[in-house]
């Protein structure tokens, strides 16, 4: 287990205070990882006591990701906190349902700037620090629409492919630097991103007749693909999209 302990080590987690970004900083810090919880409106205060409930460290970090200027702050609070960065799980996004033919720009440029801008740029000012300090992990949050197109959803989709490009141009320049750069793509989780779809029942027989588990996912499922590739058992895994989806892709 040692190659997958994570004591001493610490980690960024963006819209950590529910669903999937909660379960895995909880997961990070059940492997000994102490965390800064990055949060919006949402407060992450459970998040936080159940990671002191685990003998972890946690800040809470308020700040909306999709704001250029606030992103160099969460970094500068992590540093002062813990004084290195070791992980960044870019987990934080949004998404806006609407047929593409009357798709606003206005939620075009949300979604984009939530889902893409602060994957880069938060890589961008933690990959500084983790190739100054010659080792580092980051997590992006891709999706099953990373590969596919989705209905209604262009501009999440878009963001989503842009995101696996992304990890894997990131992972080109660092992976001699020490720094692995991969990403996780969810299936069909049940968070409220995809309430609607499990309130369609229709469109939810059809996705659940095409997942080999016969089940949607759940925040826990994330737990251990976070863990391994936060770890130092990937440290030869470089830009590589995992899917965690109950064979949704096999399919």
């Amino acid at each position: 287990m040692k190659l997958f302990n994570l004591a001493g080590k610490s980690a960024i987690v963006t819209g950590a205070a529910r669903g999937l970004g909660q379960a895995i900083a909880i997961g990070l810090a059940e492997a000994g990882a102490d965390l800064v919880l990055v949060t919006n409106q949402s407060a992450a205060d459970e998040t936080k006591q159940q990671i002191e409930q685990l003998g972890r460290k946690a800040i809470i970090v308020k700040a909306d990701v999709s704001d250029q200027a606030q992103l160099a702050g969460i970094i500068e609070q992590a540093k002062q906190a813990y004084g290195r960065i070791d992980i960044l799980v870019n987990n934080a996004g949004i998404i806006r349902r609407t047929p593409a033919v009357d798709y606003s720009f206005a939620d075009w440029q949300a979604v984009l700037s939530t889902n893409l801008d602060s994957v880069f740029t938060l890589s961008q000012l933690a990959g500084k620090e983790m190739i100054e300090q010659g080792s580092g992990k980051i997590i992006n949050i891709a999706s099953m629409l990373s590969f596919q197109g989705g209905i209604n959803v262009p501009a999440y989709t878009a963001s989503k492919h842009a995101v696996a490009g992304l990890t894997k141009a990131l992972a080109n320049e660092w992976a001699s630097k020490g720094v692995q750069v991969n990403a996780i793509a969810p299936g069909y989780m049940a968070t409220d991103n995809t309430a609607a779809l499990r309130a369609d029942e229709v469109r939810s027989k059809q996705i659940l007749e095409r997942i080999p588990a016969m089940r949607w996912g759940n925040n826990e499922d994330l737990k251990g693909a976070a863990v391994f590739l936060s770890s130092q058992a990937s440290d030869y895994v470089n830009g590589h999209v995992l899917c965690v989806d109950g064979g949704w892709m096999n399919r």
